[in-house]
């Protein structure tokens, strides 16, 4: 094989393992930092920085390419391999903010080292005997070809599969694999050959021991963040699920964010549930979009008259912990299972736009607001779409984070509700596991909360109380006090000006 061809093969490859370390410390920032948006924004601004810092600073290698190369790839390879598994460890221990210096340095670094590769590929294609111009070409073509075939990998094979511990480590393993045999190929152009090769095998080992034993270490580190031991952890193609259990207390967490506990689950669920589904007389078909853990489906089963049950849920993998797990199984009573059921996974703003059936009750129990992904499902435009599936007497209830908590978040998400023509009520139930939580309950009719009647069996809630849910204190209304002691003025929130996860991480960053 030419030695030109040697190079623009390993430009290829180390190509791909830059892009796909760039992709995953967007997805380390986005799991751990919250914000996804911001997070693969950071990432992809300073790596490219540091890869023109690097490509800046290669210019001063003036001997010894192949060597320089070599020790750039031991460079990444230890340093990518290590990423994750340091940065859950310094998550864990570490004082605050911490973990975001980490991730930003290594971020950078890893760019840099990255930049520095691809000109000292050039001119060492050019060195022996390859034209500058077809040397970059050809360099170019297969680092912009790798960028390609590295994102897809990440995207479809190494998050999904190996999660984002061993997928580092497995990178890591490639870019010292690289090195390794360019150093050979290489062996009679370079001086003191043991000596790099000696090395170069030492940091493979360490990143194999890290790819056969470093997740199960990184599980510690990630326990500590739960305070409850962890029963099921898994990476899926959209979210991290982790459920733990301490004693009779099983909680369910996506992407570290708590979604249930079994202590007081039902004090969500119920207030969910029951409200819209009195509201309807004999209610027929409802919608569930999100809830993909069941509990609320076993509260819908409850009403005799129910003849269609649609739950969509975008992870099917949450889904089927749901099916299989026996805690959660316990806790939904097999309600996915029921004949009355059909699950749909997808995107529930998707779902919407094509579906052409009608519900009495459609019941939105959705992650937050906290990314661009989530935060779209809490725009105008999806409850305009959901408004339009409603019969004409059909009732909307949505879970609305915490008047508390996110005051403004709560009724902003109120506010824009309101303004698909909706009538809307308030509501909030202390849920001890969550704090104090809101809903809204919307529908083309007036909704007068009093008059409902709660017919089914339930732990906590019941008639005589509902009123008492739409009471707001004075540190939990609609009235908002800004910094210069004014009156807030609401806007609703649009896929246009999608101003709410500002609005929702001022609220959360200090709880």
């Amino acid at each position: 094989m030419k030695k030109s061809t040697i190079i623009y093969w390993a430009s290829g490859i180390v190509s791909i393992c830059g892009i796909i370390f760039e992709v995953l410390f967007g997805a380390l920032g986005s799991y751990i930092l919250g914000d996804g948006v911001k997070q693969y924004t950071l990432t992809i601004s300073l790596f490219l920085t540091g890869m023109g810092i690097g490509a800046s600073l290669s210019e001063k290698v003036m001997k010894n390419l192949i060597i320089s190369f070599i020790w750039v790839e031991f460079g990444v390879a230890i340093i990518g391999g290590f990423s994750s598994f340091t940065m859950f460890g310094i998550t864990a221990i570490a004082p605050e903010g911490t973990d975001a210096f980490y991730l930003y340095f290594i971020t950078a670094l890893v760019g840099a080292l990255t930049g520095f590769e691809l000109p000292i590929l050039i001119r060492k294609a050019n060195e022996i005997g390859v034209s500058l111009n077809r040397s970059t070409a050809r360099v170019l073509f297969s680092d912009y070809a790798g960028g390609l075939v590295g994102g897809l990998l990440f995207v479809f094979l190494l998050r999904p599969q190996f999660g984002m511990v061993k997928s580092a480590f497995l990178v890591g393993c490639i870019n010292v694999t690289v090195a390794l045999i360019v150093l050979w190929l290489f062996r009679k152009e370079i001086r003191h050959f043991m000596v790099h090769a000696v090395c170069g095998v030492i940091i493979a080992l360490s990143l194999i021991l890290g790819l056969f034993f470093g997740e199960e270490l990184a599980f510690s580190f990630e326990q500590k963040l739960y305070k409850d031991p962890i029963l099921h952890m898994e990476e899926s193609s959209y979210q991290k699920i982790i459920l733990t259990q301490d004693q009779k207390d099983v909680r369910l967490y996506l992407d570290g964010s708590l979604q249930l506990s079994s202590t007081d689950e039902y004090r969500y669920h119920e207030t969910l549930v029951h409200p819209a589904m009195s509201f309807i007389d004999k209610p027929k078909n409802v919608l569930i979009l999100g809830g993909g853990d069941g509990v609320a489906a076993k509260e819908v089963l409850k009403y005799d008259a129910l003849e269609s049950l649609t739950l969509v849920d975008l992870d099917p993998a949450v889904v089927e912990l749901a099916n299989t797990n026996k805690q959660l199984l316990k806790l939904n009573e097999g309600s996915l299972k029921d004949q009355k059921v059909t699950v749909k996974n997808m995107d529930a703003f998707k779902y919407l736009e094509n579906s052409d059936e009608w519900f009495d009750v459609i019941l939105v129990d959705l992650p937050d607001p906290n990314n661009e992904s989530l935060n779209k499902l809490y725009t105008k435009e999806f409850y305009s779409l959901a408004r339009n599936h409603l019969t004409a007497e059909g009732a909307m209830m949505v879970q609305a984070t915490s008047p508390v908590f996110a005051r403004e978040v709560y009724w902003t998400i109120s506010e824009t509700i309101a303004s698909t023509g909706l009538n809307t009520e308030n509501l909030h139930v202390d849920v001890p596991s969550f704090g104090n939580w809101g809903f809204v309950m919307a529908s083309r009719e007036e909704i007068d909360i009093e008059n409902l009647t709660i017919e089914h069996e339930t732990r906590f809630l019941e008639e005589d109380m509902l009123g008492s849910l739409t009471e707001f204190g004075k540190d939990e209304d609609q009235e908002i006090i800004g910094k210069d002691g004014e009156e807030t003025v609401l806007k609703p929130n649009t896929l246009i000006d999608p101003h709410l996860i500002q609005i929702y991480e001022r609220a959360w960053e200090n709880y």
